[in-house]
């Protein structure tokens, strides 16, 4: 692994076997001082100005809700968990993106956006229907791109060809549901589909130039540490562009919240300092050509059984810069090609 140094500096970082000597700040490969290859940097470098995502809820299903893989969904899900208020939908995706604008415009006044459909599974419909709904969004002058949350089963060849002629045009990320990497897991919560799957949907995007972003849940039951750990290796294998870990929380109204209710025995939620832990251990093995895009999640209050930290994104974010700086870390720093 490489590093830059400050030509200003009158310090070197050596990295000789086992040793390392730091002695000031460091350009890491990713560009910057900053000890993960974080996602608002790299939108800074793609867009040179503040760029929004305008989250959007288009009507979409979900293969494992309406019978076709399954009823019921995973047995965390709970989508008001991450609806914004101005997502609504009574109102077209044209309505929703002028919402969503008009939200952020009055913190934020020089921006541009991206349209951010988010419920569900937004790839689960024919193409034309996905191309209506897009280029809907897209139609605004102040969208310039999209994200597009989906499951890794909800791709053909038809959706994957649009996609990538899409993205010749304008900024277009996928993000795929992955949580975990073990097969028993995603049987466990019900996912309805298998890690071969999400290997697929990652390697078709990357080999067509389309972003994407694997989505993960730290925590799930039945993983160990260990197991936690070993996915960010095999993670760093795939052509994983950016990555969102979220930690397990219990949501009321899903499945999960019965079991836990039922059987506490199978689930152990992290405290904070535990958490903090986990994510610099997993930063350490992490590719740091992968860009983190987040660490948490967070959802209403009213929504969370456990556990409830009580942390804005924000301020874990510095938790987690803070205990790096201490172990004198970074992303990448036990990452093995």
């Amino acid at each position: 692994m490489s590093f830059v140094i400050h030509s200003d500096s009158s310090f070197v970082i050596s990295l000789c076997q086992n040793s390392i000597f730091m002695t000031k700040s460091v350009i890491y490969p990713w560009g910057h001082e900053k000890r993960y290859n974080d996602f608002p940097s790299n939108f800074r470098k793609i867009f040179n100005e503040r760029v929004q995502k305008v989250s959007i809820d288009a009507g979409f299903s979900c293969p494992n809700r309406d019978g076709t893989k399954g009823k019921g969904g995973c047995t965390y899900c709970n989508n008001k968990t991450f609806k914004p208020e101005y997502c609504n939908l009574k109102q077209s995706v044209a309505e929703q993106v002028e919402k969503g604008i008009e939200f952020f415009a009055r913190k934020y006044h020089n921006m541009l956006f991206l349209a951010y459909f988010q419920a569900y599974s937004n790839t689960y419909a024919s193409v034309d229907v996905l191309k209506e709904l897009y280029e809907e969004a897209l139609s605004h002058s102040k969208i310039i791109g999209l994200v597009i949350a989906t499951r890794p089963d909800c791709l053909n060849d038809e959706i994957l060809d649009y996609l990538e002629a899409l993205s010749k045009k304008c900024y277009v990320m996928v993000e795929f549901g992955i949580e975990s990497c073990k097969d028993s897991t995603l049987q466990k919560i019900n996912r309805g589909h298998s890690f071969a799957e999400s290997i697929y949907a990652l390697q078709e995007t990357a080999r067509r130039g389309i972003h994407n972003c694997a989505h993960v849940i730290l925590g799930l039951p039945g993983e160990s540490r260990e197991d936690i750990l070993e996915q960010a290796a095999v993670l760093s294998a795939l052509p994983v562009e950016n990555v969102k870990m979220h930690q397990l929380q219990i949501h009321h109204g899903t499945v999960m919240a019965k079991q836990y209710l039922d059987h506490p025995e199978w689930f152990f939620l992290f405290e904070v300092e535990e958490y903090i832990e986990l994510v610099v251990d997993y930063l350490e093995r992490l590719n740091p050509a992968i860009i983190v895009e987040r660490f948490v999640s967070q959802a209403p209050a009213g929504m969370v059984i456990a556990p409830n930290w009580g942390l804005k994104n924000f301020e874990f974010i510095a938790k987690v810069e803070k205990r790096l700086k201490e172990r004198n870390t970074w992303q990448g720093r036990l990452y093995q090609e």
